[in-house]
């Protein structure tokens, strides 16, 4: 008896270490961030004046910081605003991706050259740079810095939707679908999205490290979050002050990073094996 799609997907999930190492540590990070309240022992933002600077102890597994801030609670409580870099910066990408690869792809000519010309000037331009001058001129907070990140980073969701639906756009089903009257925007979104979504998929899993990285440096630069935030960049940037005699105030909010950051990556890296046919066919 053959297996079915689903379940010879599920095996292959099973079987790809990447993959299922990629997801237990984002699984975790998840968890973590929905029971932030009961896993942290105290509230991020809660100063104990008799505690200042203290090395890792039994009472403060992470030390504390300069205010008397317990660490390990800070640290729980940034995992919520890493997520919500990743998946509203990932949100504002592939909505503005995805809108213009599609217009771009389908109807060509004029259209097509204007929008990837846009896309074009922001695919050449540093994107730290850039992401810098749409910060200046929005001003500081996480807000701005997701917006100004996601601005940057969309361009390679529109180029991958333009080459997906360029390939699709004269194939028979596109074709019946014209012929039955159906609407440009109807043919887009009902028939050509679906058929571009594994390759999405893939690009927003290896591209989500990189949003999380970019907003965790303009909140070290102290452009980002803005005290008495949790955000891990703002934690290392603080830190940074104490380097010689309070290491942990640096140390453990970069281990955070580098865990979930780590875990993205595999996540990617197992989800292009699984969803790229052309890994496939090798």
């Amino acid at each position: 008896m053959n297996n079915s799609p689903a379940r010879e997907f599920f095996q292959s999930c099973w079987k790809n270490v990447n993959f299922m190492i990629g997801f237990i540590i984002i699984l975790s990070v998840i968890i973590i961030a929905i029971f932030a309240e009961q896993i942290a022992p105290f509230p991020f933002d809660e100063a104990h004046k008799d505690a200042i600077l203290q090395a890792p102890n039994r009472t403060y597994w992470f030390g504390t910081d300069d205010f008397g801030r317990d660490m390990f609670s800070r640290i729980i409580s940034g995992t919520r605003i890493t997520l919500q870099v990743a998946f509203v910066g990932a949100l504002i990408q592939l909505t503005l991706g995805i809108t213009v690869g599609l217009i771009s792809g389908y109807f060509g000519g004029v259209i097509d050259r204007i929008l990837m010309f846009i896309v074009d000037v922001t695919w050449c331009i540093p994107g730290t740079i850039l992401a810098l001058a749409v910060v200046t001129i929005l001003g500081k907070g996480l807000t701005n810095s997701i917006i100004a990140i996601s601005l940057v980073n969309w361009a390679s969701y529109a180029r991958t939707v333009r080459a997906k639906t360029m390939s699709l756009k004269n194939m028979a089903f596109i074709e019946t679908g014209i012929a039955f009257g159906e609407r440009p925007a109807s043919i887009m979104f009902r028939y050509i999205l679906p058929n571009v979504i594994p390759s999405i998929i893939v690009l927003v899993s290896m591209n989500l490290p990189g949003t999380i990285m970019s907003t965790t440096t303009l909140s070290f630069l102290g452009l980002g979050s803005q005290p008495p935030s949790s955000d891990w960049g703002l934690a290392i940037s603080q830190g940074m002050k104490y380097i010689s005699r309070a290491q942990w105030m640096s140390i453990f909010p970069g281990l955070a990073l580098i865990y979930t950051v780590f875990g993205f990556n595999l996540l990617g890296e197992g989800l292009r094996d699984l969803l790229d046919p052309r890994i496939k066919s090798q």
